[in-house]
Formats: structure tokens, sequence, C-alpha cells
């Protein structure tokens, strides 16, 4: 799969960086929940940050990071109208924790958002802050910097503070290397392999996507504010598009069980005579990712891990492995990005299918101290994910692919890394993980869950000319 150029059509000032880069030298992370308490305050504080907000422009690439995010809740706060918020999909007005999310994400049980440290429209903040910068020290000063900034203004309150990182080695906590296979966002000037150049209207509003359509913006109802800081809507119906630029973002605190997950793949890869066998173990899970721990994939290389900081992403399933037998049709890869083999019969449509559910994930790691006289803390995932459509997108990559338990040649399979079964499914305790092979298909049973979710939030994640619209409200 060749390298294509990918010329530049978006104007890349106007969009928030972390939607086209990931800061791979910029290793801590912070971010901010804020509640806007003065909105006329609030709107000079958001004024003063403009200037900080790094674009996706690779001139205005810095030591430091800045992006801005926002809850419905925190439109309204900032004073925009009903009529305009309404104008917003429903999945974001709505929230993460609805009854019907719920049961679409898995949030039950131990996921439940009742349980959730954060989010879930239950602090009620408005305002998402997130940082980035190169090193603890350059953070520490960054972070007291701006809570300085923010009680000068006095128009917002910091509710929570959350802190983040990246491993040198891009690994995230259970050992695999993270971030591979993003797609490429048409028009950024970034170039990639052909099937991960993505239209432009996957991930930003206002222009057309893989359906040859523009995808649902939120458009000015109401007139309010300078309105000549925005964009007509591309679509033609002679109103405001507050999306333009913009796209939704899914932030989600995942917990990850470290120390049961290799126990259970340990317990699960043991000798003939009880003892263990490091190798089968490190094997076992690397079936469940799809991936080895470098990275290296399993489509490529399926015997054992090549080492080292292999990324090679240059592969489909189609043709190399059509029978699952390098790389398990159940395997977390291997449903959330199933390239070219969704459909079995039809390489090009599966590629098709495909395109028009990928995401751009921005995950950090994070560890929390031990807390309640527990002698051991936690560790875990900031997942964040860009996309234009939350329920095409995020919602039906969970939904359809990671818990789904009747996939092609599975029969109680879901994904064993972050798939959660049906509440309703008298199965429940019973899913499993199937491993092509043959003669014969290995299938391991009763699998736990070893991810768990501590909270969560969906986010309008707007241009910069959008910003500092919104400041004159």
């Amino acid at each position: 799969m060749a390298i294509i150029a990918n010329p530049k059509t978006i104007d890349l000032k106007d969009v928030q960086g972390m939607i086209t880069r990931g800061y791979g030298k910029l290793y801590e992370t912070a971010y901010f929940l804020l509640k806007v308490e003065d909105k006329e305050k609030a709107k000079e504080w958001m004024k003063a940050m403009i200037p900080l907000i790094d674009s996706a422009d690779i001139s205005d690439h810095s030591e430091k990071t800045i992006h801005l995010a926002f809850t419905p809740e925190g439109l309204a706060a900032l004073g925009m109208s009903k009529e305009n918020i309404e104008g917003f999909p429903v999945p974001f007005r709505e929230g993460i924790s609805t009854q019907d999310r719920n049961r679409i994400l898995g949030d039950w049980g131990e996921n439940d958002p009742k349980k959730w440290r954060w989010g879930g429209h239950q602090e009620g903040f408005h305002i998402l802050m997130i940082f980035h910068a190169k090193d603890k020290e350059s953070i520490a000063a960054f972070l007291q910097e701006e809570k300085d900034r923010l009680q000068n203004s006095g128009g917002c309150t910091l509710m929570r503070e959350m802190r983040g990182y990246l491993r040198p080695d891009n690994k995230e906590a259970f050992g695999f290397h993270d971030g591979i296979s993003q797609p490429v966002i048409k028009g950024s000037g970034r170039p990639g392999p052909e099937n991960d150049i993505i239209e432009t209207g996957e991930f930003l509003l206002g222009y057309k996507n893989e359906h040859n359509q523009f995808p649902f913006s939120p458009l000015l109802k109401k007139e309010e504010g300078n309105t000549s800081l925005l964009q007509d809507d591309a679509a033609g119906s002679g109103k405001k598009d507050l999306g333009h630029n913009g796209t939704f973002m899914v932030f989600r605190q995942m917990q990850q069980h470290v120390d049961e997950f290799w126990k259970y793949m340990e317990q699960n890869s043991l000798n003939p005579d009880g003892t263990p066998n490091e190798e089968a173990k490190i094997k076992l899970a690397a079936k469940c990712v799809g991936r080895w721990p470098s990275g290296a994939s399993l489509v490529n290389f399926p015997d054992k891990d090549p080492g080292g900081s292999l990324e090679n992403d240059d592969f489909g399933y189609a043709d190399i492995d059509p029978d699952g037998l390098r790389c398990p049709y159940g395997s977390h890869l291997r449903r959330n990005n199933p390239r070219d083999a969704f459909r079995w019969y039809d390489k090009k449509q599966s590629l098709k299918i495909t395109r028009r559910h990928r995401i751009i994930r921005r995950g950090r790691t994070y560890e929390l101290p031990p807390e309640n006289g527990s002698d051991k803390g936690e560790i875990g995932l900031h997942f964040i994910c860009f996309n234009a459509n939350i329920e095409l997108q995020f919602e039906f990559i969970q939904h359809a692919w990671a818990n789904n338990n009747q996939m092609r040649h599975l029969h109680n399979d879901i994904d064993v890394i972050i798939g959660v079964p049906d509440e309703k499914n008298p199965k429940a305790n019973h899913s499993g993980f199937t491993i092509q092979a043959e003669p014969v298909n290995q299938f391991i049973d009763h699998w736990e869950r070893f991810v768990t979710i501590r909270g969560g939030e969906y986010f309008f994640f707007p241009s910069i000319s959008v910003i500092n619209y919104l400041t004159t409200l």
C-alpha cells in the first residue's frame, strides 16, 4: 500500500491542533474541568486564551499547548440561546449517560455512570481545558500559571484536575504499543497510506464525509453575537455554521486491571504440567489485542514478536489472513478496524464500510495513588477520540463491533479488552474468546472484564474562530 500525497485544503490555523496531531514529544498532559461562574469574566478569560490555543498548522506547534472543549451547559452558561443549542446533535445535547447510551456503550454494573468519579452531567462543569507539556517540571509551572490566570479572572471555578502522561515507548498500561493505525484527514497536508486517508467530513464539520454528504452540523437558528466570525453553511442552507472546522470529542476514563489481565493470560496458557509458559502467555495476549506488544502486526508476524518499535501498518486481512489464523476475528484491533475484511466476499465494499466508522484517538495513561487503606493504586487510560458523528463513529464501534457477540464465525465473543456484554444477555457471564486454528478452533470461556469506566462525557470541540465567536455572545 503506497504512501500517497495529501494536499492541504483546510485552513489549519482555524483547527485546534489535537485533531491532527498527538503531541508525541509532549509527554505530560493535564485536564481542567471548569464551571462558569460569571459569564462576562469567563468570556474575557477566553479571549486571553485564544492566542495560546495550538492550531493544526505545523508552524504553530510549541512546547506547551492549550485546547478548549465545551458541554451544552457550558455554551448556555456563556450566553448561547436555547434555540441555538437545540441545533446541536442529540448525543452531544443529551450527554454520554442517558439510559439508551448506557445500553449502547455497556455502561452498567461496575461501569454504571452513577459510580463514576466525574462526567455524565453529574458535576455541572462547562469547559474542558487540555494541556500538553514536555516534562513534569514544565507541566507543573504551566498549570500554576493558568490556575493563577483563572483565579485572577474570576470567571470560572476549577472543579476537577486530572493528570496523564505518554510513555516514551508509546505503550499503554497492558504493555502494548498504542496509537497505531490512525486515520489521516483528507486535506490536512499529511501524506499516508491510501486506505487511511479519510474524507474530511468524517472528522471536521463543514466538509463532505465518506457518504459524500455534509455531516450534521449545528447551524445558527437565532442570530446572536458577532456572526461575521462564522462561516456560511457549506451545504447551502444560507445559515451560519457553528461547527465549521470543529468536531465532537469523546472522553472516557478507563481503569485498566493490569495484574488481573496478565494473571488471566497466564492461567489460560499454562504448560501441560501446570507450569507458566511466558511465551504462550504473551502470544495469547497478543491474539486478544490483535498486535504484539512492540506494535508489530500479527498478520505480518504471526508466530513471534520481532521486537523493536515496529509500527508497520501496511497490511490487510482479506488476502493474507482471511480465516483469522494469524489475527483472530474477535481481537480488539480487528474488530474495531476490520479494514478490508468486514465483508468477507468484497474487499472494496469492506474498506468503504470501515472508512465510515473511523475515529482519531488521543489516549494518555493516568495513575492514581492508593486510597481507603489499599496498598494498590489505579492505572488506566484517558481515552479521547474525535469524530464528526458520535453515533456513526464512536458509538457504532463500541456497540456494533466491540460489544457484539454474534460477529462472523463468533458465537458468544465480545471484545475482551473493551467489550461489555448486554445486561439482559443470559450468557453474559459466559462470554469467551475464539482463536481460529486448524484443525479446530480454541475457545477460552469465562472471560473477565479488564477495563472499568470511571468517568466520561461528550464535548463540542470548536474551531478557533468559533471559540472567538463564543466570547461575543
